[in-house]
């Protein structure tokens, strides 16, 4: 996923180079933008946010996460949605 911290319209979807876009509000200080996207990944794939797991990025844009019990089709269809598609 690619995260797009400071964002003044959170949401999950579209893509940046093959990456899940995660745009939220928290800024990226103290791992605050980390925690929200990762709360943001496990809302938009209705798990709970411990299903969420960061596997490698703690202190980039680009992050690696495993989301246990997510539907791959769910996957599909956010990285299709447009950039700022409220559906």
């Amino acid at each position: 996923m690619w995260v797009r911290p400071g964002s003044t319209r959170p949401g999950v979807g579209g893509q940046r180079s093959g990456a899940l876009i995660v745009r939220v509000s928290a800024r990226a200080v103290g791992g605050q933008a980390t925690e929200a996207a990762l709360s943001a990944v496990a809302a938009a794939f209705g798990v709970r946010r411990r299903a969420v797991t960061l596997i490698n990025g703690a202190s980039s844009r680009t992050k690696i996460v495993e989301v246990e019990g997510a539907d791959p089709s769910e996957l599909n269809r956010l990285l299709a949605k447009a950039d700022g598609d409220p559906s």
